[in-house]
């Protein structure tokens, strides 16, 4: 039961980052587009500004990339598959889930997984 209450609890917390995770979002764009519409006044506000712009544009990548993972834990706890790892079925522990409440693999598997990935990377390194 404790697993339960825990699991709901994690919900709450997903569901609130993904709301202030769409609010930044859209405060973002929102931002960008008044940047635009003004026009710079010399040529170093205009580095400045596209400096932001590009701060700004991979802070929102990051972060859609963050909601799209806590939509996807959503859809796995309405499904009833949040909590199991992907790869090995296996229960991911409580205190991996709280600590990255959209985790999709265990500890293990996500290990395996990101050294198959490195070992990929290098093979392809290797062949240019």
């Amino acid at each position: 039961m404790a697993r339960k209450d825990a699991l709901l609890s994690l919900r709450a917390i997903l569901v609130r980052r993904r709301d202030a995770l769409r609010s930044a979002l859209n405060g973002d764009l929102t931002l960008l587009k008044e940047l635009r519409s003004e026009s710079p006044g010399d040529v170093i506000d205009a580095a400045v500004d596209t400096a932001q712009d590009e701060i700004s544009s991979q802070l929102a990548e990051v972060e859609a990339r963050e909601l799209g993972s806590i939509e996807n834990a959503l859809e796995r706890m309405s499904s009833g598959a949040y909590g199991s790892c992907e790869i090995c079925s296996g229960k991911i522990p409580l205190a991996r889930l709280q600590a990255l409440p959209y985790a999709t693999m265990c500890i293990q598997c996500q290990r395996q997984t990101e050294e198959a990935g490195e070992h990929w990377m290098a093979d392809q390194q290797a062949e240019a």
